[in-house]
């Protein structure tokens, strides 16, 4: 102890500049944007690679379950494919059949928060894989967040477990559709609100994306109610969904981008400026 105490006499000097040098550059971070943009990308850029670096060990370590999980994701697909080749149904619409909307990127989580209440992805995908602000995020199993920041080589996602994500959301075997949200509880369950009661809600009914927003096409899956209740005016329920996706154990994501969305904001906003 007696040591570390003449350490700091002998240097008091350099380590008071340090000091005031450390709090001049942190409040000249926090007073210009500019500044602050520019250390938020670089930390990024940095933590991104150490993660990058621990999450290569993990992805070796960890290779039979994720091969597992590819494999189900495959015979799904072929599942999809060969019952739209087969389907004979008049009113059956093949969406291969469509002008492509919907662009997939794939993408790694190499950094999953989900014990706190505001969590986020770190995603080994950037700019340079036409990464962009405001993108959807989905694994095989469903729902997983929306794309926050983007720097060069990564990007940062809002996860579905984020107090401040609203996503909308419906019950698939009908069209009545309300918000999801989180309130930063348990990581299994998310909260479905604002489904008026006059909807026929069941227990184990599956709820998908909605569709009416330009980040998620309508039918991604989220979970299955779990339980519900009615609110405290007694006009709309409140659902607790068990999610299909496991959040504590993510590894393959996929990037959604519309393709039409700039021109569909376009136009919501020259409605509103009418």
């Amino acid at each position: 102890m007696q040591q570390i105490i003449n350490f700091i006499i002998r240097n008091k000097t350099f380590l008071l500049f340090l000091l005031l040098f450390s709090i001049s550059i942190l409040f000249t971070i926090q007073s210009h944007s500019y500044h602050k943009s520019k250390f938020i990308n670089s930390a990024n850029f940095l933590t991104g690679g150490v993660y990058n670096s621990i999450n290569n060990i993990h992805e070796y370590l960890n290779l039979k379950t994720q091969n597992q999980i590819l494999s189900e994701e495959n015979n799904r697909l072929k599942a999809l494919l060969y019952n739209s080749k087969k389907q004979k149904d008049s009113t059956f619409l093949d969406s291969l059949s469509f002008e492509t909307v919907y662009k997939f990127t794939s993408a790694n989580v190499i950094k999953n928060s989900y014990s706190a209440t505001d969590n986020i992805l770190l995603l080994n995908k950037g700019t340079k894989a036409h990464l962009k602000q405001d993108l959807g995020v989905v694994s095989s199993k469903g729902i997983v967040g929306i794309i926050d920041r983007v720097n060069k080589n990564y990007a940062t996602a809002l996860s579905i477990l984020n107090t401040t994500s609203k996503i909308s959301a419906q019950l698939k075997k009908t069209n009545h559709f309300g918000t999801l949200t989180w309130n930063g509880k348990n990581p299994s369950l998310t909260q479905l609100l604002d489904i008026p009661k006059i909807a026929p809600v069941a227990k184990g009914d599956t709820i998908i994306t909605s569709g009416r927003s330009s980040i998620f096409p309508k039918g991604i899956p989220v979970g299955v109610i779990d339980n519900f209740k009615l609110d405290a005016a007694e006009n709309y329920y409140e659902i607790n969904i068990r999610l299909f996706n496991d959040m504590t154990n993510l590894e393959h994501v996929y990037i959604i981008e519309n393709t039409n969305k700039t021109e569909i904001s376009n136009l919501l906003n020259s409605s509103k400026n009418e």
